[in-house]
């Protein structure tokens, strides 16, 4: 009763008073069975009061609609069909009550009471009802034994057989299009979708959500529409959609519900938005030939009951004229206004034609027998007519007859098996729409030409309508706070991440031999990095090798070419040129630690550098031994220090402590030394190639004894400082191991901070730093007097005090 789209069927005997609506609004036939019929002929109802015992007797609708004239004539044809039949119904002549329910409950309610009731004036009152008298009861005995064929209801709440045990329908129920359009929704990746649907159950917009939860689909908006405010209603939706981003809109509602919403969004100029129709409207003619609809609507994809043709339907449609039916008052008044239109559509005319069908078939198995086993014909008294009822319903739900149509056709539960076609409004040549099958639907399984498709952008154009556009690779997805999980930010992968799909909502960490490549699609290779000659920084570290040695090769040639004179004799000048030799050493120690690692550099890197500064600190010591040795042999008594300590014993103490040194580096590198290894604890594009150490303990011993020679040398020198000469070396060897102490000091923690191949660059630096100072400490006041104040250079002068 609720969708006014009914057919009742009640036999003759069992009657009670129609009220509300005149006999003469609507459309009767006698016959020995009376099948009711409620069409919403009309879509303007009047304003009425809810309170039905305030319902006036007559109160005409407004507002003319000539498909639904389509449908009455289809049940009228069918039951004309049916009483012309020799194999249906024999002896038995169906006839007919139709009323226009005007698409309102509250009159739909009215007129079905008027079906029920019958002509007995036992129950007829010029007052309303009285809710306690006999007459209600009657009437609500006989809607109990009334069933209902709904040729247009699609709720699913009325397959509950429990709540509707007298309910059947030849339309299949909103959960099979609904799941039909959420699969459409889904196949073409639309996760953006607007919807404007009827107040009402119509749509079961709750299955639609269910079906497209998890897919990735969202409701941008769900506008209603309200039958009573359509005007208002349809223009809030029409801003709606005019203001959303959703490209797609779902409309779930009655044809005439679209006209005006089409109506709205013309007025707006909303022309780019592809529409997907429910079986209400994706054929109705009314919408595809008004021009409004072909400005807003190109393009539509929809769902359809499938049908079938009803043979001799369109010829007897254009026979009919109010001249041979002048009592239809329904014809007169279509014909005044439009009823020379074309004939649209029968799909949902073919529903109607089935449940007459349906009704007359089950009539047939329950009446035909006990017609032949009674001697008198039809005539039942009232109580077997009652038994007949109850027997009635269990008929219909066993029903299974062939079509003239030849299709077979049953109900299951209150349904009839679920057959959907799928059609496209496509713009022709001159600018008009037709309507095109592109697939159909049986059951839950969807079949679709998609190359037949005309979409609102053209064909092979499907349109896009997302609220964010898809995550490309090598991004991820964040949602928008306060936003459904369809509108979202695509953030970049973060360095060793990646993601090689679209769409991903996490990035993967790439192993840690791989990293990701520049657009984060891939995890590669990690590039291996090491200090090379061909960089900034080996460049650099190279060049100022390369400077030390040649500064310490032309101190050397200077020396030598002085060799004779006071200041390079002075303490020792052996000694001075095996020290210049370890300067030198050290400076080119430096450039085994540039390159690519292997085995032998990375033993020989650490054996040169141990060796070398071992080698330089020991001449260093023994200078400073020596400058002690001569102070103090002047004193009386102590000539036989200077003897005791001569230039053989000063060798040899070189000698020793530096074999000291290659003795722990041969044990070092023999056991563990180190091996070129790839950092691959270093986060980056890039592995470092290093020399790693297998054992700390070995280079922890190697520098722990450079440390312990350069400490007693820079007290002994301390110590040496102010004795009385005027050139005191031991002055220029105090201030050079306190820079070399001062700068391996701060070479430990540099060395343990620095990340990859820097670790290789702060040694280096390191090696390079103490050089320098070694050399320019020591060797540069003594170049200064020899090139630059020859006049000192005098066995006087640095006798003075």
């Amino acid at each position: 009763i609720a969708k006014s789209q009914l057919i009742f069927m009640t036999l003759s005997m069992l009657t009670c008073s129609r009220w509300g609506t005149p006999s003469s609004q609507g459309l009767f036939q006698d016959g020995d069975v009376i099948i009711g019929g409620l069409f919403p002929l009309h879509y303007q109802p009047p304003v009425i009061d809810h309170d039905f015992t305030k319902l006036p007797r007559y109160n005409p609708c407004t507002g003319l609609e000539y498909v639904p004239l389509q449908y009455i004539y289809a049940m009228v044809f069918a039951l004309e069909e049916i009483n012309h039949s020799t194999m249906l119904l024999q002896g038995i002549k169906l006839g007919y009550h139709i009323f226009d329910s005007c698409g309102r409950p509250p009159w739909a309610l009215q007129s079905a009471l008027s079906l029920v009731g019958g002509d007995n004036t036992s129950c007829n009152s010029t007052n309303p009802p009285d809710y306690s008298s006999g007459c209600r009861f009657l009437c609500l005995c006989v809607c109990v034994c009334v069933f209902q064929i709904s040729y247009l209801s699609t709720c699913p709440c009325l397959s509950d057989r429990l709540q509707y045990p007298n309910f059947f329908r030849t339309i299949p129920s909103d959960i099979y299009q609904a799941r039909a359009v959420a699969q459409l929704v889904i196949r073409f990746n639309w996760t953006w979708v607007g919807a404007v649907v009827a107040n009402n159950n119509y749509g079961y917009m709750a299955v639609f959500q269910e079906e497209i939860q998890g897919a990735g689909v969202c409701l941008a908006f769900v506008e209603t529409l309200q039958r009573e405010n359509i005007i208002s209603d349809a223009r809030r939706a029409a801003l709606t959609i005019q203001a959303s981003t959703a490209r797609v809109i779902l409309i779930f509602t009655w044809y005439t519900d679209v006209r005006e919403l089409f109506l709205q969004l013309a007025k707006l100029n909303v022309t780019d938005r592809q529409f997907l129709a429910s079986e209400a409207w994706s054929t109705s003619g009314d919408l595809v030939q008004n021009s409004v609809t072909s400005k807003v609507a190109n393009g539509v994809l929809g769902v359809a009951t499938r049908s079938s043709a009803i043979p001799g339907f369109e010829s007897y449609l254009r026979r009919l004229h109010p001249i041979h039916h002048p009592d239809d008052e329904f014809l007169r008044e279509f014909w005044e206004v439009e009823f020379g239109s074309p004939v649209s559509t029968l799909k949902v005319t073919y529903n109607v034609y089935l449940a007459v069908y349906a009704a007359a078939h089950a009539l047939h198995s329950l009446l035909c027998p006990i017609k032949d086993n009674t001697e008198q014909g039809f005539g039942p008294t009232h109580d077997f007519t009652i038994v007949i009822i109850l027997q009635l319903l269990q008929h219909l739900q066993e029903v299974n007859f062939t079509t003239p149509q030849d299709e077979t056709f049953y109900f299951q539960g209150a349904d009839i098996p679920a057959k959907y076609d799928l059609v496209n409004w496509q713009k022709m040549p001159d600018g008009t729409l037709k309507i095109a099958l592109i697939g159909q639907v049986d059951g839950f399984a969807l079949h679709l030409n998609e190359s037949a498709i005309q979409w609102i952008t053209g064909f092979n154009r499907v349109p896009i309508s997302v609220c964010s556009e898809i995550c490309p690779p090598g991004t991820r997805k964040v949602s928008r706070k306060g936003k459904p999980l369809c509108c979202f930010d695509c953030i970049p992968c973060a360095a060793g991440e990646i993601s090689n799909k679209t769409g991903s909502l996490d990035c993967e960490r790439c192993p840690l031999e791989l990293w990701s490549n520049a657009k984060r699609t891939a995890c590669i290779p990690r590039q291996l990095d090491f200090l090379a000659f061909n960089e900034t920084l080996g460049i650099t570290l190279t060049t100022a090798a390369v400077t030390g040695v040649t500064v310490t090769t032309v101190v050397f040639v200077v020396f030598l070419h002085y060799r004779h004179t006071p200041v390079v004799r002075a303490n020792n000048s052996e000694l001075s040129f095996l020290l210049l030799v370890s300067i030198k050493l050290c400076f080119l120690c430096s450039l085994v630690f540039i390159g690519r690692p292997s085995v032998w550099s990375c033993r020989f890197q650490q054996a040169a550098f141990g060796i070398s500064f071992v080698l330089c600190v020991s001449c260093l010591k023994v200078k400073t031994i020596v400058v002690l040795a001569a102070f103090r042999s002047a004193r009386p008594g102590a000539e036989a220090l200077i003897r005791w300590f001569g230039p053989g014993q000063q060798r040899g103490s070189i000698c020793l402590l530096t074999c000291i040194q290659i003795i722990i580096c041969t044990i070092w590198l023999s056991l563990i030394p180190p091996v070129p290894r790839q950092d691959l604890g270093f986060q980056g594009s890039k592995v470092t190639l290093e020399c790693a150490m297998v054992s700390v303990v070995g280079f922890c011993l190697i520098l722990g004894y450079i440390g312990l020679l350069a400490c007693t040398s820079l007290i002994l020198a301390f110590f040496a400082r102010k004795l009385p000469d005027n050139f005191n070396e031991a002055k220029l060897i105090t201030f050079s191991m306190l820079i070399f102490c001062a700068v391996w000091v701060a070479f430990v923690p540099a060395y343990l901070s620095s990340p990859g191949k820097y670790t290789v660059a702060v040694e280096v630096f390191a090696i390079l730093a103490s050089s320098y100072g070694l050399l320019f400490c020591i060797f540069a006041p003594k170049c200064f007097i020899i090139l630059l104040r020859p006049e000192r250079n005098t066995k006087k002068y640095m006798m003075a005090r």
